[in-house]
């Protein structure tokens, strides 16, 4: 069989079935741009869960619409199953698994390999394969290939296809959705390439390819390093700012009148979400293999990494100011979302700094609208408690951590004894108005 002609021919007809491993931020909304766009989309994940949400129509993500998933669920365009063997009826498979750091902070590549085994142990002849998790460049051609042709016995190039997407997920961004943003793709074959843009044709506005998996790999690496380094340069002129008695804000507001040559970035207590603070050490990981050392990049996770406890350190400056010690003090953080107004915790700055506030002693509160509750990486389980001016007036120390639109600044700011504003929603300090 020419599973080229066959595959493109599915495709044209739509009557192809796509598996999508995976049903977080990054697999649920492509399954759900997939469906709606009349490609019937079998979902895989082993949170047993998360499936009976998904094919009981209940959403989770906030970046997709609930209405729309509930239709396709029950127009049966969208279905989940945390049996694998499914994997087998599927013309294409999109790996969308998480890829967290280890405690030595290095990748860990546990749920792509199981992904991979259990693809390489169940897909036909003629399947596409991309993997999307953001990962090391190398790791679709070194890792992924080797455990899908061992487990399948089939080759790559002539009994199915591999490729590498990375995501570019943006929770929470209004304006750019898995649809309409660009999508980047490397495959290993000639074949595999012009397959995959077609499939991904039917899901997005745009695909952009590329000549190899490890150019697309790389791309992802470099989109989230340039933020990092950025911020983390923005970061530390902004601790530097601060003991010259230099307002940044104003400095970065002036500097981007600029009509070149310049991108601002703004201060806070630190990045999160799972792919900026994580990147650069995937890319530190295949650079020590190739014995080179990657000293900027480095420095800018250093920097990183020593921002809440920078952080820390400002708060329990400013409560020394009011005569206090952290030691005891109760305190109030507003926000633990990593960015505004997205019910995302993951790699959150502000759960870093509860964290070291909680081992000083402090008697830590929070509360944010999009997060009920929250576990530290300590064990700490925390819950959203209410915001009114009584809970403010009892706060020793009030610590803006993410600038919800929701959050009134002038209400905070009129009955709160003291604030640490780490993200400048307060415009002017004062006695008690401490800013980054």
């Amino acid at each position: 069989m020419d599973h080229k002609k066959n595959m493109l021919e599915i495709v044209k007809s739509r009557h192809l079935r796509v598996g999508v491993v995976g049903l977080g931020y990054v697999g649920l909304p492509l399954a759900v741009e997939f469906a709606q766009n009349d490609v019937c989309v079998l979902a895989f994940d082993t949170a047993k869960e998360r499936v009976g949400k998904i094919n009981r129509g209940e959403n989770y993500i906030s970046d997709v619409n609930t209405e729309r998933l509930t239709e396709l669920v029950q127009t049966k365009k969208l279905s989940a199953t945390s049996d694998f063997k499914e994997l087998g009826s599927c013309n294409a498979v999109f790996i969308c698994v998480p890829t967290p750091l280890d405690k030595f902070r290095k990748p860990d590549m546990s749920f792509i390999e199981e992904a991979c085994i259990a693809i390489g142990k169940n897909i036909k002849k003629g399947t596409f394969i991309s993997l999307e998790s953001t990962t090391y460049p190398t790791t679709t051609e070194d890792f992924v290939l080797p455990i899908i042709e061992k487990e399948s016995g089939l080759k790559e190039g002539i009994d199915f296809w591999l490729a590498y997407s990375p995501e570019r997920v943006d929770p929470g961004n209004k304006a750019f959705s898995t649809k309409n943003t660009p999508k980047v793709l490397g495959a290993l074959s000639p074949d595999g390439l012009i397959i995959g843009e077609k499939i991904y044709q039917l899901a997005v506005d745009e695909v952009h390819t590329v000549s190899s998996p490890r150019i697309a790999e790389m791309v992802k690496i470099l989109e989230n390093t340039y933020r990092l380094v950025n911020i983390s340069l923005i970061n530390e002129l902004a601790l530097l700012a601060g003991k010259m008695d230099i307002n940044i804000w104003e400095v970065i507001e002036a500097a981007a009148t600029k009509p070149f040559g310049f991108q601002a970035f703004y201060p806070g207590p630190g990045v999160g979400g799972h792919c900026i603070p994580l990147d650069p050490f995937y890319l530190e990981h295949i650079a020590k293999k190739f014995n080179f050392d990657l000293s900027m990049i480095h420095t800018a996770g250093h920097i990183d990494l020593l921002m809440a406890h920078r952080m820390t350190v400002k708060i329990t400056s400013a409560l020394n100011r009011h005569k206090k010690a952290i030691n005891g003090s109760k305190i109030l953080f507003l926000g633990v979302a990593y960015k505004p107004d997205i019910n995302d915790e993951r790699e959150s700055p502000a759960l870093k700094i509860m964290e070291e506030v909680l081992k000083k002693g402090g008697n830590v509160k929070y509360h944010d609208p999009f997060i009920p509750k929250i576990e530290t990486q300590q064990g700490h389980v925390l819950n959203s408690v209410d915001l009114d001016k009584e809970r403010l007036k009892l706060a020793d120390c009030v610590v803006i951590t993410t600038n919800h639109s929701v959050f009134d600044a002038d209400f905070i700011e009129e009955h709160a004894q003291l604030i640490v504003d780490l993200r400048n929603m307060i415009k002017e300090a004062s006695d008690k108005v401490y800013k980054l």
